[in-house]
């Protein structure tokens, strides 16, 4: 009995030592995550066709967790304007957000849609976009 209450201190440090390096690793490590967003029109437009023909930029970005479940974190709707209206890529329409508080673990999805509206006819058009660590933090909305 003796032999085995010698190896109790033994154990007993190892266990200290080992638990912070594993409480460390299992804690989530909070970050922020920083994103461009550049509106711009990818045609002149200058056809007459184009002129009674206007479009508009919903923007929703959404955090999503190791769970599955989605949060919308930042929602930004661009005002209709006519194609003309809109900037050449040289001179995008810029907005910058930061999403603070994001989980190492968690990642985001942007979404977009582009609402045409020609004479009273919408169209819609959506795309999403997930920003991993690896993913440029651009992202370019051509209309």
């Amino acid at each position: 009995m003796n032999k085995y209450l010698a190896w109790l201190p033994t154990f007993i440090i190892l266990g200290a030592v080992i638990y912070k390096p594993v409480t460390e690793a299992t804690e989530a490590k909070l970050v922020s995550k920083n994103i461009s967003f550049l509106v711009y029109k990818s045609n002149s437009y200058t056809s007459a066709i184009y002129n009674n023909t206007s479009a508009g930029v919903n923007i929703i970005v959404e955090k999503v967790a190791t769970t599955g479940q989605h949060t919308i974190v930042w929602n930004k709707k661009v005002n209709e304007k006519y194609l003309k209206q809109y900037p050449s890529v040289e001179n995008a329409l810029k907005q910058n957000i930061t999403i603070h508080s994001l989980n190492k673990k968690e990642y985001l999805v942007v979404h977009y849609i582009l609402t045409y509206n020609s004479k009273g006819s919408e169209l819609q058009m959506e795309d999403a976009i997930i920003m991993m660590d690896n993913n440029p933090d651009t992202v370019d909305i051509g209309i």
